[in-house]
């Protein structure tokens, strides 16, 4: 506590805005989860924690010169404020992405939610978009700037959206192949496959950070709907939990070379990354769609090793209309947004046969209504 104080109290210091950011953000996300787990054994010492929190966050701000403060604006002053009234008025990225208006308040957050719902739409309407944002943003004094990007962890480097600068700067988003090998879950030696896991698995875990739409539907830790990871602090922590368990699992299996166990561990770890999802969730040739279908064509090789091996093995991914599928999976969730009535909007989890052994599939789809 003494340290934190005084760091709190130094004039004009970048990591006092820090940690007071930190902070707030901390007592945000602890306030919620005492109001999601009253019953917790752990509530009495985390209400102390919290006091121990507010403490230190009425402590008086230094002053900070005029230069580094971050001004918030309304939406009168976005200088990006035409393309929020452009986005939200395309009918067909409304087909994709829902009716819900944009929601940011400053240049930067419109950019990155923009660019981010982008990702979720098909490629040649993102396309589109993105050279329409770069149009726009022409207009108030900006251009395109890639050298400047946030990067994310990764097998491979890849330009993801890029920044502008000029009459507004904001950093672009990118994956990065050295920050993957810099990660906690950075693997050197082990097979292709098992270092795609680890880009999956360190890659989703900044994702869920900086994207507030993202939600899970993974049976393991909630059957009964799609679970909004931003507000629900709970699901969050058990997701990222499973996600984890289930990389740890399938290299484990890996070093056991047995080829059955290596699949079931695939399956479930496959289910586990199509599992993150948004709502509506993402059109399967968006970027967000092919990127997890790396995971499904990787799990497809799994299989045929297995095939090569003596076994009879079958997967299938469930698409098309769901009363055509509906016998090869279980327990569905169904949403009323996003596709075409009646029809498969995403498939969490293969139907698998493996000898004489089925296991069904899992599937989001577009209810009827």
């Amino acid at each position: 506590m003494q340290h934190l104080r005084q760091l709190l109290e130094i004039d004009n210091s970048e990591l006092a805005r820090l940690l007071r950011c930190s902070l707030c953000g901390l007592e945000a996300a602890l306030n919620q989860a005492c109001t999601e787990l009253p019953e917790d054994p752990g509530v009495e010492v985390c209400n102390g924690v919290l006091q121990e929190i507010q403490s230190l966050l009425q402590l008086p701000q230094p002053e900070i010169d005029e230069k580094e403060l971050i001004i918030i604006q309304s939406p009168d002053e976005l200088k990006l404020n035409h393309l929020r009234d452009a986005f939200d008025s395309d009918p067909e990225l409304s087909l994709y992405l829902g009716s819900s208006p944009l929601q940011s308040q400053t240049d930067a957050d419109l950019w990155h939610e923009i660019h981010h719902k982008l990702l979720r739409v098909p490629e040649d309407l993102a396309a589109f978009w993105r050279q329409q944002t770069l149009d726009l943003v022409q207009e108030v004094g900006a251009i395109e700037d890639n050298s400047n990007l946030y990067q994310l962890p990764f097998i491979r480097d890849e330009i993801i959206y890029p920044g502008v600068s000029g009459a507004v700067h904001i950093q672009g988003l990118c994956l990065s192949q050295k920050t993957l090998l810099n990660s906690e879950f950075a693997l050197i030696n082990d097979s292709e496959n098992l270092q795609l896991l680890a880009g999956f698995l360190s890659l989703y875990l900044k994702f869920i950070e900086i994207d507030p739409d993202l939600h899970h539907a993974l049976k393991s830790v909630f059957s009964f709907d799609v679970m909004p990871l931003n507000s629900k602090l709970e699901q969050r922590i058990q997701y990222i939990e499973a996600l984890t368990d289930r990389f740890h699992r399938t290299q484990k299996a890996e070093e056991n070379t047995e080829a059955l166990a290596i699949l079931r561990a695939w399956i479930d770890m496959d289910e586990a990354i199509h599992s993150l999802v948004f709502v509506p969730p993402a059109e399967r040739y968006s970027w967000w769609g092919k990127l997890q279908q790396e995971s499904r064509r990787t799990l497809k090789k799994v299989a045929d090793k297995a095939n090569q091996a003596g076994h009879n093995i079958r997967i299938r991914q469930l698409s098309g209309l769901y009363a055509d599928i509906c016998a090869f999976s279980k327990d569905d969730l169904q949403l009323d947004c996003g596709g075409i009535p009646g029809e498969v909007l995403t498939c969490l989890r293969v139907y698998a046969r493996i000898n004489q052994e089925e296991s069904p599939g899992r599937v989001i789809f577009r209810s009827l209504r």
